[in-house]
């Protein structure tokens, strides 16, 4: 089945960025721990996008501090339904998430065939 990760986690000084990509250090960590579980569970890792700082869309309180803007990235793979478990347990436990989602794109092969790993911003502008 195919999965969409979407995650929001707390902006971080942007003197840590990671060399291979232009996504945060921090962001990197989350996104390859992921990764990690879903391929050593025999997954595919369809893509990475990095959606850059955007504002909530409401102030939200996690662990005591109240976040208004957030670093997005989205994770598309391929994997069973016990992975995505595995998956969404281990980001609920990391608090460096502000909010995160898994969404199920598709379970037959025609539905998610000619999906690529990609992500587009599809606003009208730049953020908010």
């Amino acid at each position: 089945m195919l999965y969409e990760l979407i995650g929001v986690k707390s902006k971080s000084p942007s003197s840590l960025f990671s060399s291979s990509s232009h996504i945060p250090l921090t962001s990197f960590r989350i996104v390859r721990t992921s990764s990690l579980l879903v391929l050593n569970a025999g997954g595919v890792v369809r893509g990475i996008t990095n959606w850059g700082t955007f504002r909530l869309p409401k102030p939200y309180r996690k662990q005591g501090a109240t976040y208004d803007s957030g670093h997005y990235f989205i994770l598309r793979f391929d994997s069973s339904a016990k992975t995505q478990h595995a998956v969404r347990r281990t980001l609920g436990l990391d608090p460096r998430l502000i909010r995160y989602s898994v969404v199920k794109m598709g379970a037959k092969l025609e539905d998610v065939a000619k999906v690529g790993g990609q992500a587009e911003w599809g606003g009208k502008g730049e953020g908010y």
